[in-house]
């Protein structure tokens, strides 16, 4: 009973349309796709940052491109836990990016999308501490930043006709 039960959900998951985003792994189609996003300059080190990430997750610099991946990024860091002193306690790092997927025949934008996240960050007597989490900060961000726009583009490649 239960291995006719198993087999009937396996042939309804079949029907449903459902198929995996990487299937052929290196090879498969969205693979591909994304080895053709060549990544425009972002300025700053929050941009190194998220174009080294951009880049790496995408599999290095596209031989070919297809497609140009412009970034706009904006780093903010906001103080906010304000002592009765006037000395802050607390800052949150917010970095949002816009960005566009532009076709390099057609020079149309095919996909216009936002990623973002934030990051609290505790104030400490040393500066340099406090300068240090707030690079870490950074630097985390970029990478979940970076997370974000290749999942939005990898979704794109799966329902992209291949160029």
């Amino acid at each position: 009973m239960t291995r006719g039960l198993a087999l009937a959900l396996c042939l309804l998951l079949a029907a449903c349309g459902l198929r995996p985003m990487y299937a052929g792994g290196s090879s498969g189609g969205v693979a591909a796709g994304l080895g053709t996003v060549q990544v425009a300059p972002i300025p700053e080190r929050a941009g190194w940052l998220v174009r080294n990430a951009l880049v790496d997750k995408l599999g290095g610099e596209a031989g070919n491109p297809a497609y140009r991946l412009e970034v706009d990024l904006d780093d903010d860091l906001t103080a906010f836990g304000i002592r009765g002193d006037s000395a802050v306690t607390r800052e949150r790092r917010t970095l949002r990016a816009r960005y566009r997927l532009v076709d390099l025949k057609t020079g149309e934008v095919v996909l216009d999308a936002t990623a973002g996240s934030d990051a609290g960050i505790d104030i400490v007597s040393s500066e340099y501490a406090t300068v240090a989490a707030e690079q870490t900060a950074q630097e985390r961000l970029a990478g979940v930043v970076a997370d974000q726009m290749v999942a939005r583009l990898a979704l794109f490649m799966s329902r992209a006709k291949p160029q």
